[in-house]
Order: C-alpha cells, then sequence, then structure tokens
C-alpha cells in the first residue's frame, strides 16, 4: 500500500509538471505566431520596395514581390485574424489590405 501511495504521488506530481510545461508553451504560442507574422511581412513589404526601386513599381519583379506580400498577409490572417501594416507601424484587425495596396500603387504613381 506504502508503494502505491508514493507512486501515485510521483505521478501526480509528473503529471501536474506536464500540464504546467504545456500551458506554458500554450500561453508563449501567440506571441510568437505574431512576431512571426510581423517578421513575414516586415520582409515582403522590403523585399517589394527593393525590387520596386531596382526594376520599377510595375515590373514583373515588383508584382512577384506584391504576390509574395499579399501571401504573408493571408498566412497571418488566418492564424491571427490580423495583418501588420508596415506602413503605419500597426496591427489590422480588418482584412483590407487589397484597398491598402491600392492606396499604395496610387502613392508610387506620380
Amino acid at each position: 500500500m506504502g508503494h502505491r501511495l508514493k507512486a501515485f504521488n510521483i505521478g501526480s506530481a509528473t503529471l501536474a509538471t506536464m500540464a504546467f510545461s504545456g500551458f506554458l508553451l500554450f500561453a508563449g504560442t501567440p506571441q510568437v505566431k505574431a512576431d512571426d507574422c510581423q517578421e513575414r511581412i516586415r520582409h515582403a513589404d522590403h523585399e517589394l520596395h527593393k525590387a520596386a526601386k531596382r526594376h520599377g513599381w510595375d515590373s514583373p519583379q515588383a508584382q512577384e514581390r506584391r504576390q509574395q506580400l499579399r501571401e504573408a498577409r493571408e498566412y497571418c490572417w488566418q492564424h491571427g485574424s490580423r495583418w501588420w501594416d508596415e506602413d503605419s507601424h500597426r496591427w489590422r484587425s480588418d482584412r483590407d489590405w487589397d484597398d491598402h495596396d491600392h492606396d499604395h500603387d496610387r502613392d508610387h504613381d506620380h
């Protein structure tokens, strides 16, 4: 009977530790995703501007980078229902990046 009680206590402690570790892992996940999303979008936006400067805003290279930026935003939207707006340095909770891109394109038409 004594061995069963000790085994139960050790098992309970192990289970409690595992549960707490799982909680910490789960609690940390949204921040990792937010950082990952922000970095994905920031990088894609930077690559778009680099391609536009080098090849022109309407070049095939810029179009390809624009598509990569859309994909990064879509990924973030699917994984967190928000996307990072690199131009205004804030998170957006509306899926309105197409409108944002059209405004951005007009800024470069001059």
